[in-house]
């Protein structure tokens, strides 16, 4: 089997005990490609988060196709990755890519604008949105706005802090106020390599049916 099915496997298991079977969604990852996370890319760990996620929207999404941003202190929206070409997509879509500005600081708040640009005005639905958020630390505190103002919205931010760095923002998302609902879930991971897809599916997938569940009282959903 290929590595993909195998990951695809893992989620439909926690798909299937979260009650998440039925559920459509789209899905989308932002990659940080600060200077910190070089050597995550060198090493291929970004190239497999991408293929985890893509596992993800593989049973979420009728095409199975999942969006993807890299954000440093510019942000690029890329092509969709697809069952059909996830195959070294790091590689030739980000690390090849001259156009993409990488390496840089980090800066949220611009590339999560964009997010909400294109699921609430470019390319509006009723489907809900399952957003994948890769940061490894000192992330801006201006993602607030960003979390506040999408909370009447179709999107759930699921961000994953990953190394030693500095996650304080990230840690305050639950407490955060002003939000219509909670549409914000954070974890951390030292290494995300060495956490198994069950494991990581698990955490990934541990608020979102929470978050469908009061959106559709609230009518954020249909």
């Amino acid at each position: 089997m290929s590595t993909i099915s195998l990951k695809k496997n893992a989620a439909k298991i926690v798909l299937e005990k979260k009650k998440l079977t039925g559920v459509t969604a789209r899905v989308g990852i932002v990659l940080d490609i600060s200077g910190s996370m070089r050597q995550l890319y060198r090493k291929g760990i970004v190239q497999d988060a991408v293929e985890r996620i893509l596992a993800v929207a593989s049973q979420f999404d009728d095409d199975g196709s999942l969006d993807v941003w890299v954000y440093d202190n510019e942000f690029s929206r890329l092509p969709a990755v697809t069952e059909k070409d996830f195959e070294d997509y790091v590689d030739l879509q980000i690390l090849k890519n001259d156009s993409i500005h990488k390496f840089g600081r980090n800066d949220e708040p611009q590339v999560m604008e964009d997010v909400i640009l294109k699921y609430t005005k470019e390319e509006p639905s009723s489907e809900p949105v399952f957003l994948v958020f890769i940061n490894d630390g000192g992330c801006k505190p201006g993602i607030k706005k960003s979390i506040v103002s999408s909370s009447t919205q179709p999107i759930f931010w699921q961000f994953i802090g990953i190394g030693n760095s500095n996650f304080d923002v990230l840690r305050k998302l639950d407490t955060m106020e002003g939000r219509f609902v909670d549409n914000a879930n954070f974890f951390h991971l030292d290494y995300l390599e060495d956490i198994s897809d069950e494991e990581l599916y698990d955490q990934l997938l541990n608020e979102f049916p929470e978050w469908l569940e009061e959106a559709k009282q609230k009518g954020v959903l249909r």
